[in-house]
């Protein structure tokens, strides 16, 4: 599919986004990730890649790209963090409105201002939230704003992505209204919600036309102990965890961490249903089917329930690969803190006004299922 648009992914993680936009056909003019063993990985699958603190580079390092994609670290803004996100969402949404008042003239200086303080904060890494809608003004005021902008991140930022939204209208973006996404709604063998934002440049200039939309569900979502057939005869059932990893055997999986160690309050998922969200810690989940025990997920595994290609080259830093004692903890992590391949092509699809035509072809290419 040839196409104008060439993406730019902050805090690019080991390559969710990076890997959908490849599927669809359309260039990432690089990646930028500080985590070494993440960019180990995006390395190891030929991902462009600069791997630096995304607040020190600006757009016009990278004047190729015309849209900007990014989901900035979590840690800060969900419940397995600290809980110092959400503690500063006021903090936040008053640096939001500085970042919009900066005027053209005085910029360099004023976000360089609104850079110091923000490393006041307790949490410096809550602060990150904010780097997109930096990049999006600066290139703004530079002139060369972005065609296109998706952000990505967990539910409890869905207020800064409404902030986000009001200030880029203001600029001249239409903005999709941000919501939550249901992954499995998206061909994703996993249960996992993300808030989303999509934004299009509406101005001089503009290659895009028409308002943007979050992407139409394409699946049904799960709920326990509905059939899979049952619901909405226009979507297609949600896909099992067996599908998904062409297993035969039939089995349980049982969460093993955030119980307090009470059996009986563990989590629980059978083959025939889709995955709990898979997060940094499910490589510690067992299997079992009645009394027996099965065992883990191994990591490419637990990659495919992210929708990541059963020989995608998870890497630690030093070059251990999935194999390698030790690196199960490094590298679950990672597959926990991407993005859905198969959800960023949906997203990216209704940003850049993809066909429905062409966006399941391009599934069809990456996925049995």
């Amino acid at each position: 599919m040839s196409t104008p648009f060439k993406i730019i992914d902050l805090f690019a993680g080991p390559g969710g986004l990076d890997m959908a936009a490849r599927a669809l056909g359309i260039p990432v003019v690089t990646g930028i990730e500080w985590d070494e063993d993440a960019c180990a990985t995006r390395q190891a699958a030929g991902l462009p890649t600069e791997p630096v603190d995304v607040r020190k580079y600006k757009p016009a390092q990278f004047r190729d790209a015309n849209v900007l994609v990014g989901g900035p670290p979590c840690q800060t803004f969900t419940v397995a963090g600290n809980g110092e996100g959400r503690a500063a969402l006021d903090q936040v949404f008053e640096f939001a409105k500085r970042y919009a008042a900066v005027q053209p003239g005085r910029h360099d200086e004023e976000f360089e201002a609104i850079r110091r303080d923000l490393k006041q904060l307790s949490d410096e890494r809550t602060g990150l939230v904010l780097e997109p809608l930096r990049w999006a003004l600066e290139a703004l005021i530079d002139g060369r704003p972005y065609q296109a902008i998706v952000l990505e991140q967990v539910p409890a930022v869905l207020p800064v992505w409404e902030a986000f939204g009001e200030i880029l209208k203001s600029k001249g973006y239409a903005v999709a209204k941000p919501g939550i996404l249901h992954t499995e709604e998206f061909g994703v063998p996993q249960t996992r919600r993300r808030a989303i934002l999509i934004a299009r440049w509406a101005g001089d200039g503009a290659q895009l036309k028409g308002d943007p939309e979050l992407p139409t569900p394409s699946h049904r979502r799960f709920r326990k102990g509905v059939e899979r057939h049952a619901g909405d005869s226009c979507r297609l059932p949600w896909v099992t965890m067996q599908e998904a990893l062409g297993r035969g055997d039939s089995f349980e999986v049982v969460s093993n961490y955030g119980t307090g160690g009470d059996p009986k309050a563990r989590g629980r998922r059978r083959y025939d249903e889709p995955s709990a969200t898979v997060t940094g810690k499910a490589s510690r989940n067992k299997l079992v089917w009645g009394e027996q025990p099965l065992g883990t997920f191994c990591l490419t595994e637990l990659g495919a329930l992210q929708t990541f290609p059963r020989d995608y080259p998870w890497r630690r830093h030093n070059g251990d690969d999935v194999h390698a004692p030790g690196a199960r903890s490094v590298i679950g992590q990672q597959i926990g803190n991407a993005v859905p391949p198969r959800l960023g092509m949906h997203v990216l699809a209704s940003a850049l006004d993809i066909c429905r035509e062409e966006l399941e072809a391009a599934i069809k290419l990456q996925y049995d299922y």
